[in-house]
């Protein structure tokens, strides 16, 4: 992939770099270039290579997930030292500003996205094959998807239809609002739902299940609940999906695009990257960002110390609730434990900025191979779980509650998410109205920690402001668009309010 200056210069096609999960589990393909892509789109072929360039783009969703959590109460930004990235800093802080490389990225990388699936379906005519409805459900599913990300981090963005953007387009088009776009991503889901299949035989391909879930995900974000509520039970209905018992398992290499996950970002260690063009990575580069600062020891391999959770957020989980030891690791408690490894002499492991003893287990670096390709840090397989069972259980509750459409149904499925984490039926949960509201949020916070949702729930349901160090209202629940982009527009887009 390549590093673009603003989204309007999207104009090209690029075949590059293939989908992370290559050959074993996805497509095997090979660099594809077209000197005139307006002669694309012949056969097949070319669509399945553009599709492939199309998830491709998931992949550098890794620094949506980490800033997710570094913006909320979940996390700190850690690292080296307090001018470490300093666009986090500035983000776990509060005090971000139109000029934010790290934010420009979210930018640049999402439209990099829906630039490739409008290039899919601006010639989505132009040639029939066989499973033809299949692959425009998928295309339409991933636009939807980087709508999704780039309505919930800036508000309303420009929208061109089933066409690609072009230069001049950004003096001329103007930003869509809030419901507009969320339209366009109910329309993509509501397609993608009708025409794409329940299962797949290649890891990593987009299912009905996932749309459905997103589309649920859509509608809660809106506050209609009655559509997400009965969205989300059809998918609860139709399977195949469901509770994993072992909690941990998920998070490992072993329990990848298992039972439990409804969609899911596929990395691999197949190429490296280097700090010129993370992007180019097709590892997810936020568990080596994640990982524990010069750590030696069993199981884990080091990192660079971000992304640090707070006592506070440690403490949010409940005595003799078995995730919280999956999703935060303590060091200092793991040194202990680890006391005779490598003759007596223990694990070693170093201080970063903001150090509280914590790190992000669900995403730290594992020990791998000696064979292990690219930048260890930089080139970690694990995958993104983006939409689990869990969450779509959590996210039905919440749906029946607040939409007081049935609280019965939502402690149902609120206590099956909380009987694997506790592994008894004693923590069930017996309450309705606002109290059961505040129990399903707390419940999203536990049981997704780590995973990039945090400050989302917060902002959506009004309760950032109190919460979040330094969450200013009427500001703080968008960021703001780039300051080239608002240059490029020439006056055309106005500023996000507060910036």
């Amino acid at each position: 992939m390549k590093k673009y200056t603003h989204l309007f210069l999207l104009t090209g096609m690029l075949f590059s770099t293939v989908f992370s999960s290559c050959s074993d589990d996805f497509v095997e393909t090979k660099p594809n270039y077209s000197i005139d892509s307006e002669n694309y789109f012949n056969s097949k072929e070319d669509y399945d290579q553009a599709l492939v360039a199309a998830y491709d783009v998931l992949q550098s969703t890794y620094v949506n997930v980490l800033l997710g959590e570094i913006a909320s109460d979940n996390t700190l930004a850690g690292g080296e030292s307090p001018t470490d990235v300093v666009g986090f800093q500035q983000v776990d802080d509060m005090i971000h500003t139109p000029v934010n490389s790290n934010l420009h990225d979210i930018w640049n990388w999402m439209f990099a996205g829906v630039q490739r699936t409008n290039y899919i379906l601006e010639f989505k005519d132009k040639t029939d094959f066989e499973g033809k409805a299949q692959l425009l459900a998928e295309t339409r599913f991933l636009r939807a998807y980087y709508h999704f990300e780039l309505v919930k981090w800036f508000g309303g963005i420009p929208l061109k239809g089933d066409a690609r953007f072009k230069l001049g387009d950004e003096t001329k088009i103007p930003r869509s609002s809030v419901a507009e776009v969320y339209a366009s991503i109910e329309a993509d889901l509501t397609y993608a739902v009708a025409n794409l299949a329940p299962t797949t035989t290649q890891k990593g391909r987009i299912t009905k299940g996932a749309a459905q879930a997103l589309l649920g995900k859509a509608y809660l974000y809106q506050n209609k609940f009655a559509p997400a509520a009965s969205t989300l039970q059809a998918l609860i209905n139709s399977g195949p999906y469901s509770l994993v018992t072992d909690y941990n398992s998920i998070f490992e290499m072993a329990g990848e695009n298992g039972a439990e996950s409804v969609f899911e970002v596929q990395y691999t260690d197949i190429e490296g990257a280097g700090f010129g063009c993370l992007q180019c990575s097709e590892g997810n580069v936020a568990v080596g960002f994640s990982g524990v600062r010069g750590y030696e020891g069993p199981f884990f391999s080091s990192g660079f110390s971000f992304n640090i959770p707070t006592q506070e957020s440690a403490d949010a989980f409940q005595t003799g609730d078995k995730r919280k030891n999956i999703a935060i690791l303590d060091i200092n408690a793991w040194a202990l434990a680890n006391a005779n490894y490598d003759n007596g002499n223990g694990i070693k492991f170093g201080k970063g900025n903001e150090d509280t003893g914590f790190f992000n287990r669900k995403y730290l670096p594992r020990k791998r191979s000696d064979g292990a390709q690219g930048d260890l840090n930089l080139t970690n397989p694990n995958n993104y779980r983006a939409i689990r069972y869990a969450d779509v259980l959590l996210m039905a509750a919440e749906a029946y509650n607040r939409g007081a459409i049935d609280d019965g149904k939502a402690k149902e499925y609120l206590n099956l998410v909380r009987r694997r984490a506790f592994g008894d039926l004693n923590h069930d949960v017996n309450l309705t109205g606002a109290s059961l509201t505040d129990v399903i949020l707390n419940e999203r916070r536990v049981e997704l920690f780590g995973e990039g949702h945090r400050f989302f729930d917060l902002v959506r349901t009004g309760k950032a402001v109190g919460t979040i160090p330094g969450f200013k209202a009427n500001k703080n629940e968008l960021f703001p668009v780039p300051i080239e982009e608002i240059q490029f527009a020439g006056g055309n887009w106005a500023q996000n309010p507060g910036y």
